[in-house]
């Protein structure tokens, strides 16, 4: 349900935020709504871009592979902010996290921007049955969907590594008072090891369960068009799942990363002390985790991404064998990437381009749309307005990205757009990033004066995997002052 609203509209105290006008009425029919196509979206949690479709060779991915070799594939697409919340309101909100007001995993964004139509309450007031299921909001889920499909209740059934019953945790906890725990080892030994290999079916972890339920969604679905998000949890931590994908791989093939140490030049406040792997058993409190476990933890993390993978190949055969695929809008995004060891850090939580980079897939099923790859700046902000042309709705005016039809239709168009993606920072300062063909530039300001605290520039012509600042050098003082503009413009953007 649309939220309400009185006419005129509502003035609201949040920067950049505008209530959706949905043209010629929320329900008005623009074509025949069992003409329009379906549209499933895959978002998966902690993806990095390192995929067989992107040329890398060291992940199993044969599914996602074959879904992007039928699809245009975006090389360089970003995030609005490396961390799962913030990145995932703006994309199905359109909007930047400035004018989001969402920063965190904490803040609520029907609190923040109450009159945004999400892009789930667009298409299901324009004729679309929508589906939910596992993360995809990351809060706040239920209220958004015609079907929400709750996934928690089969997370009890899952590995060693998922939520525990309130017995469990109890009991965990006895165990660590009689042990002499406290603090941090206390809450690391309830929660357990950050990697597990189980010789068990796919169905008995989170994931494998979840796909089962979105494939009886498809085959139980009449005839109305569906907008269906299936939110995966892997590979994000922990990194659990069956043995046998552990077995794709060749743990003494595995290597540590070549740049795993801070890049050179580069200042703290870009940097970040991955708290999120610290709390997990067996991860030291301060300081690397030895040469050993890196590995492992690099092994389960491919091992979660081809347990996902895996799931994605069957959610597509069923779409095959519903007969729905060749009139389904199939999208497939990561929610930020992930660090493993690169830069001497873990996780996420940063704006070096390992974490703002993701994987972008969207497979238009009519003759219209073309396939192949593209090398053109995109944001994952791009998707709303994409998915409104394709379907022919309105897009409403809070969309804050360009719609990327011209590069479905042909993906060597040209294509002029940056990439901006933002992190903040303690002491109020956020840094603001902006990617260009020939590099990242980042400027860390203090939010509320403008000032400017430290900066970064990353060739990534000479130094893709940005491992030095060249920020201060004097060759690169033009490139900084008219990339540092253009920061100063897109901010600005969400100041009227």
């Amino acid at each position: 349900m649309l939220p309400q609203v009185s006419l005129p509209l509502l003035s609201v105290t949040r920067k950049c935020i505008f209530l959706c006008a949905l043209i010629g009425g929320a329900f008005s029919v623009l074509s025949a709504a069992s003409d329009r196509p379906n549209i499933l979206i895959l978002s998966i949690d902690d993806l990095r871009p390192e995929l067989g479709c992107y040329g890398a060779t060291h992940m199993v991915t044969p599914a996602i592979d074959k879904l992007a070799n039928e699809s245009v594939l975006f090389e360089q697409a970003y995030v609005q902010q490396a961390v799962c919340l913030p990145s995932r309101i703006s994309l199905f909100t359109g909007m930047r996290p400035n004018s989001t007001g969402v920063h965190d995993l904490y803040t609520k964004f029907r609190e923040t921007i109450p009159n945004a139509v999400t892009m789930t309450q667009h298409f299901g007031a324009n004729g679309y049955r929508t589906y939910g299921l596992g993360k995809v909001y990351h809060n706040e889920q239920s209220s958004e969907w015609t079907d929400w499909i709750n996934t928690n209740s089969i997370e009890g059934v899952n590995g060693y590594q998922n939520p525990k019953t309130l017995e469990t945790i109890q009991r965990l906890m006895a165990e660590a008072q009689a042990k002499g725990l406290k603090d941090k080892a206390l809450r690391q030994y309830i929660k357990g090891p950050a990697y597990e290999s189980a010789d068990a079916p796919d169905s008995s972890y989170h994931d494998g369960a979840m796909t089962d339920l979105a494939i009886q969604a498809l085959q139980a679905h009449g005839d109305e068009p569906f907008f269906m998000v299936v939110g995966y949890k892997k590979p994000h931590l922990p990194f659990v799942a069956p043995k046998k994908y552990w077995d794709l791989y060749d743990f003494e093939g595995i290597q540590l990363p070549s740049n795993y140490y801070a890049p050179e030049d580069a200042p703290r406040i870009a940097q970040m002390t991955w708290g999120e792997l610290r709390s997990y058993s067996g991860i030291p409190a301060k300081g690397p985790v030895d040469d050993l476990t890196a590995r492992k933890l690099i092994h389960g993390y491919y091992a979660s991404v081809s347990f996902v993978d895996a799931q994605i190949a069957r959610l597509m055969e069923a779409l095959e064998v519903a007969g729905l695929a060749d009139n389904t809008i199939v999208v497939l995004w990561g929610d930020h990437g992930f660090k493993v060891g690169e830069h001497a850090m873990w996780c996420k939580h940063t704006n070096y381009e390992i974490d703002a980079r993701v994987p972008f897939i969207i497979k238009a099923p009519s003759g219209r749309y073309s396939t192949g790859s593209t090398q053109a700046l995109v944001e994952l902000l791009d998707l709303y307005p994409t998915l409104c042309d394709l379907t022919g709705l309105s897009t409403p005016e809070q969309c804050e990205g360009s719609s990327l039809v011209t590069l479905l239709k042909d993906p060597s168009a040209e294509w002029d757009e940056l990439a901006y993606t933002q992190y903040p920072r303690w002491g109020g300062v956020v840094g603001y990033s902006v990617k260009s063909p020939e590099g990242r530039y980042t400027e860390w300001l203090k939010d509320a004066s403008g000032e400017v605290v430290a900066r970064e520039y990353y060739d990534h012509q000479l130094d893709p995997n940005e491992n030095t600042n060249r920020a201060s050098l004097a060759a690169y003082a033009d490139i900084v002052e008219s990339l540092s503009v253009a920061i100063a413009k897109e901010r600005a953007r969400c100041e009227k």
